[in-house]
């Protein structure tokens, strides 16, 4: 008894944010592994025949990996602690960094699909997420939201880095030096933070959520499931987008590299520092309603790319995006906190992240072929923006029913 009590004081404890931030940082760097290919993108199409839609299948297949892997990969956690399976996850990330920089074609989709994607990120980006929320309660929103911006906080670091590197030595040898440097920092600091977390504390679900085998919102409590992971992926194909491919769109239209670099760094650092806010508003607001603003602010600063093709307006459509989209999966995984029974955290999770990377490979490699057909980009972004409006009709649907749930247990506890 006084070591369960011992363990639950430690939720929302300085000890979890010393946690959370250690988690970050491994998160940041491990992400940044992909990043290689998207800002070496027109360097790698150029050894493989001119074709895009290589690289971006590659950054697709692990994408993809990432989603599908972490079902497993979060059951792992379980089982064998998270420590474990994120040291093997960075291992796997330097072997699949190594494989890809042999070049060819089968190389970039086994070493991204496999090593990358399937048995290394996805061990490190769904556990970490059911890891991080298990240390809070009053501050999971933001904790959450700072987690999730390990993405974006590699986005922002690791793009001017790489792009000097491979103007300097090759992408190749970027690829073999950032493998190293992965294991060299990821190891130790797994070793060091990634502690026990506190016991798993049940907590009952919100207004409209589960309760044993009650309904969610009205529905059965699946049925909401399904609809959030449809609008997960609907939200990441735009998302995946700018992202992977703003650098190439750069060069197309006369941008240097380097200053193609620094718009993914603006976007994400913005996203990485606007995703904190996104957090505190979360945590007030609830996961739902967040989504809802989080995809109207997405699909502006989408179709904003359509509109400038001035390289200081696309800096600030850059940075409006990185300000829009960054709340989005955080929110998704308050909702699920929300809505449904803790117990089922650790399927739910990576099952919705699943859904999420599916939608950003999707998002990634389709957006290198309707260039590689329409010979320029707006037709891309275009679909992204179709994919975020009906996003936002699945999002607005579940916000009316958490509504209609909010009144009706308002009336309810009247009388």
């Amino acid at each position: 008894m006084v070591g369960r009590t011992a363990l639950g004081s430690k939720i929302d404890s300085r000890e979890a944010w010393l946690v959370t931030v250690a988690a970050l940082a491994i998160a940041s760097t491990c992400m940044g592994a992909p990043l290689v290919c998207t800002v070496a993108m027109k360097h790698v199409a150029a050894d493989l025949g001119g074709y895009r839609s290589i690289p971006s299948a590659a950054l697709s297949l692990a994408m993809l990996g990432t989603g599908i892997g972490g079902l497993a990969m979060g059951l792992l956690a379980e089982r064998f602690g998270v420590r474990t399976v994120i040291m093997f996850g960075a291992t796997m990330v330097c072997a699949g960094l190594m494989l890809s920089a042999g070049g060819q074609a089968w190389q970039l989709y086994l070493g991204h699909g496999l090593l990358i994607g399937l048995l290394g990120n996805a061990a490190v980006h769904a556990p970490l997420y059911v890891y991080v929320a298990r240390w809070f309660e009053a501050r999971r929103g933001t904790a959450v939201a700072l987690i999730a911006s390990g993405q974006y906080l590699a986005g922002s670091l690791w793009p001017p880095i790489f792009e000097r590197v491979v103007a300097t030595y090759g992408w190749r040898q970027c690829m073999v030096g950032f493998g190293l440097f992965i294991v060299a920092v990821v190891l130790p600091l797994a070793m060091l933070f990634l502690r026990r977390p506190p016991e798993l504390v049940e907590s009952e679900p919100g207004v409209g959520g589960a309760a044993g085998a009650g309904t969610v919102l009205g529905l059965p409590p699946n049925l909401v499931f399904a609809m959030l992971a449809v609008a997960s992926f609907l939200c990441c194909v735009p998302m995946a987008i700018p992202t992977a491919h703003l650098i190439a769109y750069c060069g197309d239209i006369g941008i240097t590299a380097t200053k193609g670099a620094a718009m993914v760094s603006v976007l994400l650092v913005t996203a990485f520092f606007s995703r904190q806010l996104w957090g505190w508003i979360s945590d007030r607001i609830g996961g739902l309603k967040t989504l809802l603003v989080g995809s109207a602010a997405q699909v502006a600063a989408m179709t904003c790319f359509l509109l400038t093709q001035d390289e200081a307006g696309l800096f600030a459509v850059a940075a409006a995006f990185g300000l829009g989209f960054s709340g989005l999966v955080p929110a998704y995984m308050l909702a699920i906190r929300q809505l449904f029974p803790a117990r089922e955290a650790s399927w739910r999770i990576p099952a919705l992240l699943l859904m999420a990377m599916a939608g950003m490979a999707a998002g990634s490699w389709s957006a290198g072929v309707i260039y590689d057909y329409a010979g320029y980009y707006a037709p891309a972004f275009a679909s992204g923006i179709g994919s975020n409006l009906l996003n936002l009709g699945i999002v607005a649907t579940l916000v009316l029913l958490w509504r209609r749930m909010s009144a009706r247990a308002v009336v309810q506890h009247a009388t």
